[in-house]
């Protein structure tokens, strides 16, 4: 079994290497280990809804999903769609651990939220991963949304914690299931640990991928109901409505 590395420390000395781009393997002499052609051509989120997320034609609209049934959280934050190449080094982190990409993919997210928070989105006063149940933590050897949030933390000095949600039923995978059938794969799924203190704090909720939303609605509801004054999503990547490539 793999054990999780806190920060990534023994992967990477960020500063005092050079380093080759991750993507096409070319010499670059950067703090990231990503170079300017590749960073261009990855797929962009580009207009979206401004609740969710989810892409669409013309930006500053609200989804027609978000209008009939607003959401508990507030606002999704992703700085790409789920298409080549993100959605390959996303599967390549989270079932192989490819500790330096996950890397990358949290400090490309950092950089994305410290653009979208000197733009005016209100900065959250504490960082939550998303939870896996332990028997699939066990399985994998870790949790690749608490990796990417104590990048994120590292990154913006914004405090994490791990000891707050727990998943409490091992729902099957999610990837293939349409929305309804992931909300009711979740019912109940999520619970508050004691130390969890949630009341008046504003709430960012990491994760790797957002699909339909539905693991965001549920944590973001229990957050809510306990006392939280806003909940937003950090993710890496938005899939597209199905049909829409």
């Amino acid at each position: 079994m793999r054990c999780q590395q806190s920060l990534f420390t023994q992967v990477y000395s960020w500063l005092k290497i050079k380093q080759t781009c991750l993507l096409c393997d070319e010499r670059i002499d950067t703090r990231l280990p990503l170079c300017a052609d590749c960073d261009a051509e990855l797929p962009w989120l580009g207009p979206h809804c401004q609740v969710c997320a989810l892409p669409l034609a013309v930006d500053g609209l609200t989804c027609g999903s978000c209008l009939r049934r607003p959401p508990s959280f507030s606002r999704v934050e992703a700085p790409w769609r789920y298409a080549f190449p993100v959605d390959a080094q996303i599967n390549r982190f989270k079932h192989q651990a490819h500790w330096p990409m996950g890397r990358l993919l949290g400090d490309l997210l950092a950089r994305h939220l410290s653009h979208a928070f000197n733009e005016g989105l209100p900065r959250p006063d504490l960082l939550l991963a998303v939870p896996l149940s332990p028997k699939r933590q066990r399985q994998r050897g870790f949790n690749q949304a608490q990796m990417l949030a104590e990048v994120i933390g590292s990154a913006l000095q914004i405090a994490q914690r791990s000891d707050w949600l727990q998943r409490t039923a091992d729902a099957p995978a999610q990837q293939k299931l349409d929305a309804a059938t992931r909300r009711r794969n979740l019912r109940g799924a999520f619970s508050l640990r004691p130390a969890a203190q949630p009341r008046g704090l504003h709430l960012g909720l990491v994760d790797d991928v957002l699909t339909t939303g539905a693991t965001a609605q549920q944590l973001a509801r229990l957050l809510m109901r306990a006392g939280a004054s806003r909940v937003d999503v950090y993710c890496l990547a938005r899939t597209p409505a199905p049909g829409d490539h």
